[in-house]
């Protein structure tokens, strides 16, 4: 009779390789948010977009998903949970734009997108502005929006969705060096060929890479702050005026008490 080993590794079954993954699958039929694999498989982004993605899809409408918002939900710190929000911005999973509302006060405005494709431009392109208040400057738009928008100031900055998505984050990259929407776009707008532009994406991808300003210089280091002097006292042995932080004599009358 053959000697048993219980404690033997079990042979993997047929058509099945050993170790990976195994799903067990039940029906959802409540509670639950359908997710493509071009998301959850998504090669570029990372684990913590692709979680936050899933996240904000599987929220209610109107839920709000700032980065201090997220950042009091998770254990993530706000500045991965902010690159994070800018993967999916440059993915076309998300839009956020900053709109002004009749009483002045201005909102953020944030469109998730559960399959990126021409709607996520198009509404970004076509979305109408709010007018802004007097003498205050036009809400920033994302970079997505930005560089959708381009064609309505020449046409011949028309970008397809693809250049828009691979062009995004050196548009952020302006954006994080504290210059202003307007002013991008002012950059990539101002002094443009008269000749025929043939490649847009290509035009636009050597004024980002060429004219990229450097950042903010560091703050300069504040002063050292002044040393209040002790206030004046007078001597108690020769009524002469002395600095000291409580009463008593002064230094030549206390020489003199010692040498006594």
């Amino acid at each position: 009779m053959n000697a048993q080993h219980p404690s033997a590794p079990t042979p993997a079954k047929s058509g099945h390789p050993a170790g990976g993954v195994e799903h067990v699958n039940e029906p959802h039929h409540d509670h639950f948010v359908v997710v493509g694999n071009h998301l959850a498989q998504h090669p570029e982004l990372s684990l913590t977009a692709i979680g936050l993605a899933v996240h904000i899809q599987s929220l209610p409408a109107r839920t709000p998903v700032g980065i201090k918002t997220l950042t009091a939900k998770f254990a993530e710190g706000e500045m991965r949970i902010a690159a994070a929000l800018r993967e999916l911005e440059a993915h076309g999973y998300l839009a956020r734009t900053k709109e002004r509302l009749q009483s002045g006060r201005v909102v953020t405005r944030t469109i998730s997108y559960n399959k990126p494709g021409r709607g996520a431009v198009r509404a970004a392109a076509g979305r109408p502005a709010l007018p802004p208040a007097p003498e205050t400057p036009t809400a920033p738009r994302t970079a997505i929006d930005l560089l959708a928008g381009l064609r309505a100031h020449d046409s011949r900055l028309l970008l397809a969705e693809r250049d828009v998505h691979r062009l995004a984050p050196a548009v952020s990259a302006w954006l994080e060096r504290g210059v202003p929407p307007t002013a991008v776009q002012r950059a990539l707008t101002n002094g443009l060929p008269k000749d025929p532009i043939l490649n847009p994406a290509a035009f636009l991808a050597h004024r980002l890479e060429a004219h990229l300003p450097p950042p903010f210089p560091a703050a300069p280091a504040r002063p050292p702050a002044l040393v209040r002097p002790d206030p004046l006292q007078n001597c108690e042995g020769c009524d002469r005026a002395f600095r000291s932080q409580r009463p008593g004599r002064c230094r030549d009358c206390r020489s003199v008490g010692v040498a006594a």
